[in-house]
């Protein structure tokens, strides 16, 4: 609570910006009025949408596009926000499906006691699909927990989610008027790490010098129903796994450990091109190619572990040194051996030990040097035993044509210094492998949108085509390599 002139106990005073586009949500538009009036605070809303509504009595209805792309809807809220700067005590931007309630905004306003300057509370999605299980949608891809970002704050931990896009964000007074100050608040519609609709709710973040950390130890004080549930079964993670990594990094702040990550698995390409994806799928072809006779494997770069897992649940034991220690916990829980630890730390742990097979799976092509990291565990590798390397094939027809259509899809491709990741086809992967003391026996193409089918059953223009076509055709690839 503020006290006005008179030193009396004044509400709390804040504005509400909400895009509203079309007529399709006007119905979680009217709950989220209905929510933010129930509060008792001074609130004051408005709504910017592509066309004139009434949504509610006394709502302020902004319309247009400040460009022609309609996903550039939000951006002007940023100017309602400047211009009303020194009335209103904090300043809430949302979509219109998420829910916040004032639990939710108490529990803000109560961690800010503890944050720093350049910090900002911010939240998680969740969704409920139609069995009722709740889902994560903003958990996804290259998207991951940041094990170096745990921090304790008196009765909070707190870390960052790369993801910072949750389709809201609260600042107080101070905070958008630092924004405002960095010169990347109020800008132009614009599209970069995020998409435009993105971008607008992440701008002070990614722009205004602040850093979004979420409390963990209080995240369902810190989790929004998007409404819509529209990613529900499709994009995100379980309940079940999210708490896995909540209680591992839990465990980790109050360990004397610096936790760390394998490798920087984010490139600096266009969108994020070439990123390790944290939750890749059980891959049937990958593990096909695993001897028959196997009997132990050995991950680099393992992350939530689907793969992994099944091998466990089929009777092999399997190892893996995992991205980090927060994302292995699920596979952990299957019986996944975790070696942790950064590649050298990793290696001498399993110094003596041997596997049937070792498993790169979309990692070396991140690595600052791969045939070093080749070289590393060339020794766990029994006599008869093969490693298995995946890799973007990142100059198949796809691929370079995605770069004519838009040279920011492979602005300084083949820098490692400027982008993250080395530049990989066949011929590289080959030439890595001889200098790393492995044979290649074979190489086989795996594309990413053919799930788990072949191209030969998936496609039938490759049906009968020669293994070269399919290698040159395919997105991924898999390399087969033996001790040379």
């Amino acid at each position: 609570m503020n006290e006005n002139f008179l030193g009396q106990k004044a509400p709390i005073r804040m504005l509400v910006a909400l895009t509203s586009y079309g007529t399709a949500n006007d119905n979680y538009l009217s709950r989220l009025i209905e929510e933010y009036r129930s509060m008792p605070f001074d609130v004051d809303i408005v709504v910017l949408s592509n066309l004139s509504k009434v949504p509610a009595p006394d709502i302020e209805v902004l319309v247009g596009f400040p460009g022609k792309n309609p996903w550039s809807l939000p951006f002007p809220h940023k100017k309602v926000f400047a211009e009303r700067l020194e009335h209103y005590d904090f300043f809430v931007y949302s979509e219109d499906d998420m829910l916040m309630t004032e639990t939710n905004l108490r529990a803000l306003m109560k961690v800010n006691e503890v944050l720093r300057d350049d910090e900002i509370a911010g939240f998680l999605r969740s969704e409920k699909g139609q069995n009722g299980a709740v889902n994560y949608p903003d958990i996804h891809e290259n998207f991951h927990w940041d094990p170096a970002s745990i921090r304790s704050r008196g009765e909070y931990t707190l870390a960052k989610f790369t993801n910072e896009h949750a389709a809201c964000y609260v600042l107080t007074q101070s905070q958008l008027r630092k924004a405002i100050r960095s010169g990347g608040f109020l800008v132009e519609p614009h599209e970069g790490k995020y998409d435009l609709l993105c971008s607008a709710a992440t701008d002070p973040y990614t722009q205004c010098g602040f850093t979004k950390l979420i409390p963990i130890s209080k995240l369902d004080d810190f989790t929004l129903h998007h409404l819509s549930n529209k990613y529900a079964g499709k994009v995100g993670v379980s309940e079940a796994e999210l708490r896995m990594q909540v209680n591992a990094m839990l465990r980790l702040a109050a360990s004397a450990r610096t936790p760390a990550s394998l490798l920087d698995t984010e490139t600096k390409l266009w969108r994020g091109l070439y990123s390790k994806d944290y939750y890749e799928p059980l891959s049937e072809q990958i593990i096909s190619m695993i001897p028959p006779e196997a009997s132990s494997v050995l991950s680099i770069g393992c992350g939530s572990g689907a793969t992994e897992s099944w091998l466990v649940e089929r009777g092999l034991r399997v190892a893996a040194v995992p991205l980090d220690p927060i994302i292995c916990a699920t596979a952990a829980a299957k019986g996944v051996e975790m070696v942790l630890g950064d590649f050298n730390t990793a290696r001498a742990k399993l110094d003596g030990q041997q596997f049937d097979c070792v498993l790169f799976l979309n990692v070396l092509h991140l690595a600052h040097d791969p045939v070093k990291v080749l070289s590393l565990f060339r020794d766990l590798l029994s006599p008869l035993g093969i490693v298995l390397i995946q890799t973007p094939n990142m100059l198949s027809p796809r691929a370079i044509w995605g770069g004519i259509r838009d040279a920011r899809n492979i602005r300084d491709l083949g820098s490692y210094k400027s982008t993250g990741a080395h530049l990989t086809f066949v011929g590289k992967i080959r030439n890595w492998c001889h200098r790393s003391g492995f044979k290649v026996e074979r190489n086989a193409a795996l594309d990413r949108l053919t799930g788990n089918r072949s191209l030969e059953s998936k496609v039938g223009f490759f049906r009968g085509k020669p293994e070269s076509v399919k290698l040159l055709m395919a997105q991924d690839f898999v390399t087969v390599a033996t001790k040379a």
